[in-house]
């Protein structure tokens, strides 16, 4: 007893006595005199930023053990049936490796709304861009007054003054844009070449010469085509001709139904801004984001414990399956699934647990959103953040204990029957 006297001392000063503390401390409270009673219990459920914190919570609890486990399930797999298993694995745990104050800024970068600095909205915009290239020139508008070649409508779009016939070229020019929504590589716009029959040609370019001068109305040396721009030919109400601009502005449409003079539109898709990716830090996205950044630290560590799993089932089970006529999804699905669920559950509470504490990834990535709160987050800030109300963050801290200690206990009578 004597030898274990010394640590039975520091368990209890530093576990025992704050655990205690704690409890003493949320009946009462921020001045610490005032005995509150259950009041700081109930407030976490009042308000609405307190039931975000809970909803937040509660998806965090539900949402990420899963997929954590889910898809170190997956890789677990993946491991046994490719080469260079152990380089795989080793690129999946790194990210154990780094910290988490670390993993949260490199996802605040990730997840940043440029396009030109977040990754994930670079990709989105690419792969959209990819499909659906749009021009973007919102603003933009033509020149207006008696050297007015066109009139801009109610919905946005932009209609020719004049008509034309297949066979003849159209000039559209336009003012009002921004050197931001220019084409980084600006190409020279060119006059548009001369059209064949049945066909029509144009140009459409941004009419402003840097310095002044030129010609209105006319491309001019130092102005810029305007690429992806849609172009139709109207007649009637109905579009019987449509062409996108090249990268110096021209464009050809090959072929225009029917007879008679047409009239140009420029749609109003041309000038809505460009697509820029999902606002993954909004209101609406910032805690599946968050989630995300979790699943990208936290797979490693599931693929290694369910990895173990894997490498300790018999495998004549698996063999004896396969030799009945079973598939290998069905011997994934009623063989592997059921000899691994020990481990699965161990996984899968064990991050039921993390999830419940998890602070430093909704903190740098939330920046502090009131959307994006985790009970974990609300205690630091009761207590320490700024809002100097140590009672509620001792009651959040109870709260958060009471919450993880059945999935100990869960954990530690499984690893007795295991040992038994």
């Amino acid at each position: 007893m004597g030898f274990l006297l010394p640590a039975l001392l520091l368990l209890g000063f530093l576990v025992v006595y704050p655990i205690v503390f704690s409890i003493v401390r949320s009946f009462f409270g921020a001045d610490g005199h005032s005995f509150a009673g259950v009041d700081n219990y109930t407030g976490i459920f009042k308000g609405h930023d307190n039931l975000v914190t809970v909803r937040n919570t509660a998806i965090w609890v539900v949402v990420a053990p899963t997929l954590v486990t889910a898809i170190g399930l997956i890789f677990a797999v993946l491991t046994e049936r490719i080469r260079w298993s152990t380089a795989f694995k080793l690129v999946v745990f790194m990210p154990m490796a780094v910290s988490f104050l670390a993993s949260g800024v490199i996802f605040r970068l990730v997840y940043e709304q440029d396009p030109k600095m977040g990754v994930a909205n670079a990709a989105m915009v690419a792969v959209h861009d990819t499909f659906e290239p749009g021009a973007g020139y919102p603003g933009a508008g033509p020149r207006t007054g008696k050297d007015a070649l066109g009139t801009q409508q109610g919905d946005g779009s932009i209609v020719s003054t004049r008509q034309y016939a297949p066979g003849q070229t159209a000039l559209v020019p336009l003012l009002r844009i921004k050197p931001e929504d220019l084409p980084d590589k600006p190409v020279q716009a060119v006059q548009p070449p001369a059209a064949k029959p049945g066909q029509l040609t144009g140009a459409v370019w941004f009419d402003f010469t840097k310095g002044g001068g030129g010609t209105p109305n006319q491309p001019n040396a130092g102005e810029s085509g305007l690429p992806r721009v849609k172009v139709e030919a109207v007649r009637g109400g109905k579009v019987v001709g449509s062409a996108t601009t090249r990268d110096d502005g021209t464009f050809t449409m090959k072929k225009v139904k029917g007879d008679g003079p047409v009239t140009l539109r420029l749609p109003k898709s041309n000038f809505t801004a460009s697509y820029g990716g999902a606002q993954w830090l909004g209101n609406t996205l910032i805690t599946p984001a968050i989630i995300g950044s979790y699943l990208w630290v936290w797979s490693g560590f599931a693929m290694v414990l369910i990895a173990a799993g894997l490498a300790a089932i018999p495998r004549d089970a698996l063999e004896a399956a396969r030799v009945d006529g079973a598939t290998e999804w069905q011997v994934f699905r009623r063989v592997t699934i059921p000899l691994l669920a020990p481990v699965l559950t161990v996984v899968l509470v064990t991050m039921v647990i993390n999830v419940l504490k998890v602070f430093d990834l909704v903190f740098i990535i939330g920046g502090g959103d009131p959307h994006a709160s985790v009970l974990a987050l609300q205690m630091w800030v009761e207590s320490f953040g700024g809002g100097n109300d140590p009672g509620k963050g001792s009651a959040i801290a109870v709260l958060l204990f009471l919450l993880v200690v059945p999935a100990m206990l869960f954990n530690i009578r499984r690893l007795r029957q295991e040992r038994a």
